[in-house]
């Protein structure tokens, strides 16, 4: 009896550290959200390409117009704006659920590194955008945000560090295959995060 006792004390403190060290009110929801988001911003951008009578598969043989780029570079805001409206309001309802508080310590330092390698990453495409150089947008936004996934995944759930390999996989990829990179960033930012939403919404509901 007081060995089950002691097992059970044990099994509280571990939950109590975690908890302390940890944001593990991450929705898997969240992230079905954001990839249905992506897919369907995707399918936004295709008709752009249609409608001005481009092929993405090109490559950097692409003429952007300025007009083009701006109605892109909204479109992916946009996409960010619902990801991350999603991301928030999903995870509030989890942990309000789940007794745990939204804005701790523990969520700043969540924030912090993921944000460091991401707006990184953003500068580097606004570089980018900067030279002309649109064919390698794609490619760095996969990178970048796998390695925010990577950075943060000290401080939530460790299953996200996966979703973070296979977004820099997919990036280091469509950068030797620039007219493809379009597609990689659907199958990154739709397809794995609709997979891995499902995965830890079933795995931690």
């Amino acid at each position: 009896m007081e060995s089950k006792n002691y097992h059970e004390d044990l099994s509280h403190i571990r939950s109590m550290m975690e908890r302390s060290s940890r944001f593990i009110s991450l929705s898997g929801l969240s992230g079905v959200v954001a990839g249905l988001a992506a897919i369907i911003g995707m399918g936004y951008v295709c008709f752009v390409f249609e409608r001005e009578g481009l092929n993405y598969f090109d490559g950097d043989r692409i003429t952007f117009s300025k007009s083009m780029v701006n109605e892109l570079v909204i479109t992916g805001i946009v996409i960010l704006i619902v990801a991350v409206l999603s991301g928030y309001f999903f995870t509030a309802n989890k942990s309000k659920r789940k007794g745990l508080k939204i804005w701790d310590a523990t969520t700043k330092r969540l924030l912090f590194t993921f944000a460091i390698p991401l707006l990184t990453g953003g500068l580097v495409c606004l570089g980018l955008l900067y030279h002309h150089l649109f064919s390698l947008v794609a490619p760095t936004t996969l990178i970048f945000y796998g390695l925010a996934l990577v950075n943060a995944e000290r401080y939530t759930l460790t299953d996200v560090k996966y979703l973070g390999f296979c977004q820099i996989g997919l990036g280091l990829i469509s950068l030797f295959f620039l007219g493809w990179g379009l597609i990689a960033w659907t199958i990154g930012f739709g397809v794995l995060h609709i997979v891995y939403g499902l995965i830890m919404h079933k795995k931690y509901k």
